[in-house]
């Protein structure tokens, strides 16, 4: 991967230490309170080696890298005699495949589209080469998974569809470097009919346009190279939404309170949109700082609350988008470090030249 230094000195109020621990902490040792999570257990580590990424601490668990790739490697569902194609991709966890029943099928032991995208950034993160991933199936999968209105469901057998998983199976492609999974007119096309009336985007048509779901259409349509297919009229509207979105920190509707992750669903969307420098930094900031856990590290919903590893990840990602000094930058459309992003692009230049 590629040498980056975060940027200046880190800042007095910024616990990054405490942050790093925090985050090992989520990989090595859970409280019970995360154990309605255990089948979504591989975004966890998402959050985590993510974090440890964007705060420049990945050494800190290189004796660990391989164990935790093979770890991601043993969550993916593969092709075999008997199991449908469309049920390929990554599992969040362990929880159906036993041991002592290996042998044990259970029709919901399948691959989601959101732990695909979760387990592929991780892997490019942690420096992988990719090469133990069945991408054939994976393309293939997101076949199936894209319905006839453009949007995408998360598991073969069918599930909610939304905006969330278009930004799934647009990440997943663009990290495989293959679009031919996604008919990407019908997705463009969900993603402008899911334009709401205040000119943000919702989850889909005639929904309430929200700061998480706005995030996922921007993102999809850059990656996508649609980010045109919108009016430049459109393109202000929303520039607007978004900056209207900010109070001290950022709220993800009108009329609800500042949360931390919005400080990266809304800051994202603006730095997608080229217009980030409207944001007030230092009012984001203090917001971000007081959102703090002072004794273990990470960042909670709001301010005297309980950290989580999900908002102690976009907390730091937030701090990121405004160059805090000891922090990577972190690339906007698929929500992982430029580092990790520069080390992607490389294997699609090996994988060319191949």
């Amino acid at each position: 991967m590629t040498d980056e230094k975060p940027r200046g000195d880190i800042r007095e109020d910024f616990l990054h230490a405490r942050h790093v621990k925090f985050f090992i902490r989520c990989l090595n040792v859970l409280p019970s309170s995360y154990s309605s999570l255990d089948t979504t257990r591989l975004t966890i580590a998402f959050f985590a080696l993510s974090g440890l990424d964007v705060l420049n601490a990945l050494d800190r668990i290189a004796d660990d890298k391989a164990n935790y790739i093979d770890w991601i490697y043993s969550l993916q569902v593969l092709s075999k005699e008997g199991r449908d194609v469309n049920n390929c991709g990554f599992k969040g966890s362990s929880t159906l495949h036993l041991k002592g029943y290996e042998d044990f099928e259970s029709p919901f032991d399948s691959g989601h589209i959101a732990m695909t995208y979760v387990a592929l950034a991780s892997l490019v993160i942690l420096g992988d080469d990719l090469s133990r991933v069945d991408k054939k199936s994976v393309i293939e999968s997101l076949k199936h998974l894209q319905l006839d209105d453009g949007s995408f469901g998360a598991t073969a057998d069918g599930s909610e569809n939304d905006m969330r998983f278009i930004f799934c199976a647009s990440c997943i492609s663009y990290m495989l470097n293959d679009w031919s999974g996604v008919n990407i007119e019908n997705a463009v096309k969900y993603i402008k009919d899911s334009l709401a009336y205040e000119h943000g985007f919702a989850q889909g048509p005639f929904l309430e346009a929200v700061g998480g779901s706005t995030y996922c259409a921007l993102a999809s349509l850059v990656l996508m190279n649609r980010l045109e297919s919108l009016t430049s009229d459109q393109l202000e509207k929303i520039k607007r939404w978004c900056i209207f979105r900010q109070k001290s920190g950022f709220h993800g509707r009108p009329n609800k309170p500042v949360d931390t992750c919005y400080s990266f669903w809304v800051g994202a969307s603006l730095k997608l949109l080229d217009c980030y420098n409207f944001v007030n930094f230092e009012s984001n900031r203090e917001f971000l700082m007081s959102t703090q856990a002072q004794s273990v590290g990470g960042f909670s919903k709001w301010p005297d609350s309980h950290p989580d590893a999900l908002h102690s990840y976009f907390g730091v990602c937030g701090l990121a988008l405004m160059n805090e000094p000891g922090v990577l930058p972190v690339y906007a459309p698929l929500n992982i470090s430029e580092r990790a992003v520069k080390h992607l692009h490389q294997l699609h230049m090996t994988s060319l030249a191949s």
